[in-house]
């Protein structure tokens, strides 16, 4: 069964860096493009970054570009989210998800809350 799980959410205060995490297992990770999206409080679902299968090629929301950096480790199945220079308006909970033999799938998500 396809599990996506993520990990390293906190909270942080405005400037500050969090490093998220997303453990893929019951696929084969280097195979598929992988992404994360987020969801603030009291708004929908928001794209966030791409990758694609063997990390050459990446994407980003005009909002977190030149911030947040994604990357992924083929040989541990984890994708990852790297993000500096962290606002208020980051807050949300960030999922990571993926297209697998065209059914989506996503993980429960981190929080993040970036508050002074």
């Amino acid at each position: 069964e396809v599990q996506l799980v993520e990990s390293g959410g906190g909270m942080v205060q405005p400037g500050g860096s969090l490093n998220l995490s997303c453990a893929a297992s019951g696929f084969t990770f280097s195979n598929y493009d992988m992404g994360w999206y987020r969801q603030g409080p009291g708004k929908g679902p928001e794209w966030v970054s791409a990758i694609n299968a063997d990390g050459g090629r990446t994407e980003y929301a005009d909002s977190v570009k030149g911030r947040f950096t994604i990357s992924r480790d083929n040989a541990k199945n984890t994708l990852y989210l790297q993000m500096n220079s962290l606002k208020p308006e980051d807050t949300a909970v960030y999922h990571c998800n993926a297209i697998i033999n065209n059914i989506p799938w996503t993980g429960q998500g981190t929080q993040v809350t970036v508050s002074s």
